[in-house]
């Protein structure tokens, strides 16, 4: 939790700005196939939706035409109305108003239907990177932090639903806008219009020389967030521990140390990105004060250029700068946008968890006959954690595993789960390999009891019926009775209603701990998993529990994971592990008598670590 960052901070602002063109180029290329990409990833969520934007691009369209056509008609109606002393000025002024009302009814359309797609879009990724977390495989969350996952799903994804709500629509009708204003202004003056042209080199070059820049730090800045959320996460879950070590500095200089870099990776995106409004402004203003100069010559040479022409051109060539700024401004925030969107599909294309063999078995009902048959299996390739590990339980009987930290007794659990897969062996359940039994199938027949029990937000009730969805009130109530649970609950305000906080807050450790066996009870299963059921429990509510769970055991095949010896001395068999190997296998007393490992141990004479 408190170790510096695995990636630390690559930005040097002095020397990033005085990068060489090659340079640049070579990042912008690599990075150039990445947001194509992105882009057509993106596009198959939006091409959902094609009618509405269809509709929106239609009133882009329109909106377009009406912009141009407003100043248009004030340049006319100074020539017509100013110059030429004509009548009929108050009608013009009339339709220059339905022209300007009819042009904020398109805009207001337009932004309300985009709104709906880029919802809906963003929906649409939000749940199918949802339905790919199910689908991942249990080391992936092992090694990923759960508030780096959380920024994900929820920060990265808004930003593609912020972009795609202003800028497609700025993009679309910008690019429309210069192709409109363009045509006008050529059939007015090619001249003015070649003087307006003038900008646009000085305009593009700055473009790309900042957002060359700003592309990589929008990334960095992304990256940032995302740690930062893993670490705020973490921290949060754990207040108990940093309170108890006193250790409020030392987590408070590494949010600093995470915040110091998120404020200087954007910094540096926003500085550079916010320099595109002030070029873009700078630019506009001479391009203004060239045509206004300009024009002015030529109205008093007489070169066929009026007043109105000029007005007509002062106004576009404002309008001609703006469509560029906005699609300069729009392209920072799609580089962002892309920037989450990448991380998002990162996610997505984490390979899955490994399919069912196609002809796997679906299990009506299961006895609960495990056989491992020389197991072996690695995390990592030539680390070993379990070698040939062999052993039998049969139908109701209880298996307790027994060893140093480290062993492999929770690794034979995951492999039972078939949450990893053996290296070498196999398991058979009910005499058919595991591998061929679909895991949902298997994994209905088992139920789980942790050492540190997980409880959702909801009522007591919900959650014992997390064990059997359809399970009426009165079966979720005989399950908590079996469970020494019924009594606790019936004292809190609300009895089983009685509404708890995430991770089960408000109640205490026993009894998350009685909720998960009637859990448990309720879900009626063949092959039950005892992960350390009884630690950290006081000796009343551990009395409490062993009931409960004895009771829960009976009929069942039963793997029990303990260090707590008397817990497990009941067990029909006891399966001592060492260094991944099995040493030691049989009943307690047997285990007495042969004075090996197991012997050493509940005679004080090893501690388990």
């Amino acid at each position: 939790m408190l170790e510096p960052l695995k990636e630390p901070f690559r930005y040097e602002p002095p020397k990033a700005l005085a990068q060489g063109a090659g340079d640049a180029g070579k990042k912008k290329q690599a990075k150039a196939k990445d947001a194509s990409g992105t882009l057509k990833r993106i596009w198959r969520y939006v091409a959902y939706h094609r009618t509405k934007l269809a509709a929106v691009f239609a009133m882009i369209v329109f909106s377009t035409v009406l912009s141009l056509l407003g100043p248009y008609l004030a340049g006319t109606a100074i020539d017509r109305f100013i110059e030429e002393r004509n009548t009929g000025f108050v009608p013009f002024l009339l339709g220059m108003a339905v022209v300007y009302g009819l042009h904020a009814w398109t805009m207001w359309l337009q932004n309300i239907w985009m709104i709906g797609v880029a919802q809906e879009t963003v929906r649409g990724m939000r749940r199918d990177l949802f339905a790919h977390l199910h689908k991942l495989p249990i080391p992936f969350f092992a090694r990923r932090q759960h508030g780096e996952l959380m920024s994900r799903v929820t920060n990265d994804i808004e930003n593609v639903s912020s972009s795609l709500n202003s800028s497609f629509i700025q993009l679309v009708s910008s690019v429309l806008l210069l192709v409109g204003i363009v045509g006008v202004m050529l059939s007015l003056s090619p001249l003015l219009t070649l003087l307006t042209f003038l900008v646009i080199p000085l305009m593009v070059f700055g473009m790309k020389w900042i957002t060359s820049r700003t592309s990589r730090l929008f990334r960095e800045q992304q990256r940032n967030i995302g740690d930062l959320n893993g670490f705020v996460e973490e921290t949060l879950s754990g207040q108990r521990i940093i309170k108890a070590f006193s250790r409020e500095e030392v987590v408070t200089r590494a949010f600093h140390e995470r915040n110091k870099r998120i404020h200087e990776s954007g910094f540096w995106a926003q500085a550079i990105s916010g320099f595109i409004p002030k070029l873009m402004n700078g630019l506009n203003n001479f391009s203004f004060a060239l045509i206004v100069g300009v024009g002015a010559l030529l109205v008093i040479g007489g070169h066929g250029v009026t007043v109105g022409t000029i007005m007509i051109f002062a106004e576009f060539s404002r309008q001609f700068t703006r469509p560029l700024n906005d699609l300069a401004n729009q392209w920072n925030t799609l580089l962002s946008a892309m920037a989450g969107a990448e991380r998002v599909f990162q996610i997505m294309d984490e390979p899955v968890e490994a399919a069912d063999e196609s002809e796997a078995a679906v299990l009506e009902r299961m006895e609960g006959r495990v056989e491992f048959r020389g197991v072996s299996f690695a995390y990592q390739e030539g680390h070993p954690i379990l070698r040939h590990i062999s052993f039998e339980a049969e139908p109701g009987e209880t298996v307790a595993f027994v060893g140093p930290t480290g062993a492999g007794k929770s690794t034979i659990i995951g492999l039972l789960c078939r949450f990893y897969e053996p290296s070498a062996g196999s398991i058979r359940i009910d005499g058919l390999p595991a591998s061929g039994i679909r895991r949902d199938s298997l994994r209905a027949h088992m139920a789980f009891v942790l050492q540190d029990p997980f409880l959702f937000e909801g009522t007591i009730r919900d959650n014992i019926r997390y064990g059997k969805l359809d399970a009426a009130d009165e079966e979720v109530e005989e399950a908590a009775k079996l469970a020494n649970a019924h009594s606790f609950i019936m004292r809190l305000p609300g009895g089983y209603g009685a509404k708890l906080k995430p991770d089960g807050g408000g109640i205490s450790q026993g009894q998350k701990q009685l909720i998960a066996i009637a859990r448990a009870i309720l879900a009626d299963p063949a092959i039950l998993v005892l992960d350390e059921a009884t630690s950290s429990i006081d000796t009343v509510t551990e009395i409490k529990i062993q009931e409960a769970l004895q009771r829960l055991m009976k009929g069942r095949t039963s793997f029990v994971i303990a260090h707590r010896l008397n817990t497990i001395q009941t067990a029909d068999r006891i399966i001592v592990l060492q260094d991944g190997k099995v040493t030691e296998s049989g009943a307690h007393d047997e285990l007495l008598v042969r004075d090996g490992f197991y012997s050493k141990l509940v005679n004080g004479q090893v501690v388990l670590t």
